[in-house]
């Protein structure tokens, strides 16, 4: 990887992983829709499961290359892998280092594929232990270690809870454990929050979500020293046909060059939303980083430049005036996922298969809000007069 540490982060999210195309002299690299590469004159020594050599497009694309070159730039690391979406990129990692006498250790509210993963999938098929811990809880972490431990996973901030877990002193424990970390960064970019230079092992980002930016693209990645992703590649790309197209790589690319742009937007919004939000008295409670009421607010402070766009929080009200709130909205969309250019919102009522780990204030359902890219007035008078609807 090319090493552009002097240069600031801005420029990197600019020209990391751009050249000049060689063939027509384009100042952009092109989307290249093959599957296949033209193989050298003399191929009988090529490793066919290689991912250094373009061959096919399982084990590796051009537009791949590229933008794991950006993204090892961007987070510091020595390589980066790219999967088809922020599950492979999770899935890959916990197969390529576990094992069926190993033992993970797991925040306890996480995206709810990863508690499927590891509360219901690997230990049922392969043995592996789980321990689901509040990683915001170091002591807790560091009861859980047993002597097969193997991995640490943390998400921070949390989804979506909006829990912080701090990264430097649970990778001091990791390290004197003999063990893995690796931490799920999607909701604050390499922008806002630098994993690796705080002690961790792997950094997992769901591209499809803020890197992207625009809800078009689909991808994951890994992040980190050279010997671990090729360890992922291997196992979780080119064997488990986890690889991203390259249409998607290219749209990611395009998309991650406004990255600092976008996430100071997003930030500065969420931030004068969460602070409405929480001297509403319609509202029961308000989960946002940047708010001197988080719980973990100055661990956040200390490992975060800003605190994203993702806001939680609930109203005095049942399920059926959550849901209503929610359909009232105007400019917000009801929808799934984070860190589009639009708001969006969802509820999730209190029957959800992690309820029972969430903290007490979420018990009876939340709002897991993205703040987008519009005025952050306009998006609060939605609120308002949604709010209003409801007799709130």
């Amino acid at each position: 990887m090319t090493n552009k540490k002097h240069q600031k982060f801005i420029t990197n999210c600019v020209h990391g992983g751009n050249d000049i195309d060689k063939e027509t002299g384009a100042i952009r690299r092109p989307l290249t829709m093959a599957n296949s590469y033209r193989l050298p004159d003399d191929a009988s020594k090529l490793n066919w499961s290689g991912t250094d050599e373009l061959i096919y497009t399982r084990t590796t694309s051009a537009n791949q290359r590229y933008l794991q070159e950006k993204l090892a730039i961007l987070e510091g690391g020595e390589d980066c892998v790219v999967l088809a979406t922020g599950v492979a990129a999770l899935a890959g990692v916990f197969f390529t280092f576990l094992k069926s006498d190993s033992h993970i250790i797991c925040t306890n509210v996480s995206y709810v594929a990863v508690y499927r993963l590891l509360h219901e999938y690997f230990p049922d098929k392969y043995g592996i232990e789980v321990s689901l811990v509040d990683t915001s809880n170091l002591q807790e972490i560091k009861k859980a270690i047993r002597p097969n431990t193997k991995l640490i996973h943390i998400e921070t901030p949390g989804n979506p809870t909006t829990r912080i877990s701090d990264i430097q002193e649970i990778a001091k424990v990791a390290k004197e454990a003999g063990v893995l970390l690796s931490v799920d960064s999607t909701f604050a970019t390499p922008y806002l929050q630098q994993p690796l230079s705080l002690g961790a092992d792997l950094v997992i980002h769901s591209l499809t979500k803020y890197i992207n930016g625009h809800g078009d693209a689909m991808g994951g990645a890994v992040i980190g020293n050279k010997d671990l992703i090729d360890k992922i590649k291997l196992q979780a790309m080119v064997n488990m046909g986890g690889a991203i197209s390259p249409f998607n790589a290219w749209l990611i690319m395009r998309g991650a060059v406004t990255l600092p742009l976008r996430m100071e937007q997003h930030s500065k919004s969420a931030l004068k939303i969460a602070e409405f939000l929480e001297s509403n008295p319609s509202v029961s409670f308000v989960a946002y980083p940047g708010l001197m009421s988080h719980p973990q607010h100055e661990i956040a402070k200390k490992q975060m430049s800003a605190f994203s766009g993702v806001i939680s929080f609930g109203l005095h009200a049942d399920v059926s005036t959550h849901n209503k709130f929610v359909n009232f909205l105007e400019l917000i969309i009801s929808a799934v996922s984070i860190g589009h250019d639009e708001s969006l919102i969802v509820y999730t009522g209190p029957t959800d298969e992690r309820n029972h780990f969430y903290p007490k204030e979420f018990e009876n359902g939340h709002l897991r809000f993205s703040v987008g890219l519009e005025d952050p007035n306009d998006i609060i008078d939605d609120i308002k007069q949604s709010l209003k609807k409801c007799g709130l």
